[in-house]
């Protein structure tokens, strides 16, 4: 059995619709809320300039703000959104067809009717499907995290340094979770073809802090994609740094079908768990390369690190 972990001083605050942590020089507040009305949405969707999902989530986030280096990281919805194509997509945007398509489109930008438009009225054009390759954006530089000009940028990992990757045993052992939420950013039924969804969790325990950002999207009988930020900070760095893991994957939906532990049960198709786990057990030739031929850029994993102090090089 291992030592007892220590655990720090801390302080928890809550609101009705957020929960704060301050611990180790970071303060780390989760705001969960109901989904945005209709006016807000109309708002978020004048800005966007495309239709919002369906259930969307405008005033959730996680934000990270490390006191002495004044480095702030946050995942919001308005930024997640902004990752969204729009306009006509091209080489390596991951497009993704199914058979009415077009018309799902212009039902989108039609709603208040059932019949199609007229072959004169043109679709908005935008990624139905939401897919976001969104790392989260530091407070100071909109979606931009990896602006050359952000006093702490985000740096290549050296894959030879053990302090630049994501410590795997660390995160499974059965510490106290001194702080967790989970942040739902938006969702949507693609009109009945699957879902989209994009979620964030966090959980801070007595040495690190760990958060998760989960893009995940099923079109049926067509494929299966899952994003994944991973963001960990230990808190014993020196100096204090944040790594951060992006990694996309995607295959055929009966690549993944073909995995059920039952072949009557498909529900287990319906769980973004169970989704990644199954992309996560493909050879990576077939998952973060082939994929499922769409040539999305989003196939890869690369790993970065941030140095939150102030004085290096």
């Amino acid at each position: 059995m291992s030592a007892a972990i220590a655990v720090p001083q801390h302080k928890l605050s809550e609101t009705p619709n957020s929960r704060t942590i301050e611990i180790n020089d970071w303060v780390i507040t989760a705001s969960t809320n109901p989904i945005s009305s209709a006016s807000e949405c109309d708002v978020l969707q004048a800005s966007l300039g495309f239709p919002l999902p369906e259930m969307t989530f405008g005033s959730n986030y996680l934000s990270l703000d490390h006191r002495p280096s004044g480095w702030k990281m946050v995942f919001d919805t308005h930024n997640a959104l902004k990752c969204v194509k729009k306009g006509e997509l091209g080489e390596g945007d991951g497009g993704v067809k199914v058979g009415y398509a077009d018309a799902w489109l212009k039902s989108r930008t039609d709603p208040g009717t059932n019949l199609p438009l007229p072959v004169t009225v043109a679709a908005k054009h935008y990624d139905w499907t939401y897919t976001a390759i969104y790392p989260g954006h530091h407070s100071d530089t909109a979606a931009e995290v990896e602006s050359p000009t952000h006093p702490i940028p985000w740096r290549d990992a050296d894959s030879e340094n053990p302090s630049h990757s994501i410590p795997l045993a660390e995160l499974t052992r059965p510490d106290p979770i001194l702080f967790y939420a989970e942040i739902p950013l938006f969702e949507d039924e693609l009109h009945d073809n699957g879902s989209s969804n994009l979620l964030v969790r966090i959980r801070v325990m007595p040495t690190c802090v760990f958060i998760l950002s989960r893009f995940t999207l099923r079109v049926d009988n067509v494929l299966f994609r899952t994003h994944d930020t991973r963001v960990y900070h230990s808190f014993t760095s020196t100096p204090p740094s944040v790594i951060r893991q992006l990694s996309g994957w995607e295959a055929p939906y009966d690549r993944i079908k073909r995995r059920l532990p039952s072949r009557n049960d498909m529900t287990p198709l319906t769980d973004a768990n169970f989704i990644a786990k199954v992309l996560t057990e493909l050879p990576v030739l077939e998952s973060q390369q082939s994929g499922a031929g769409t040539r999305w850029r989003g196939l890869r994993t690369k790993v970065e690190v941030a140095l939150l102090a102030r004085d290096l090089p």
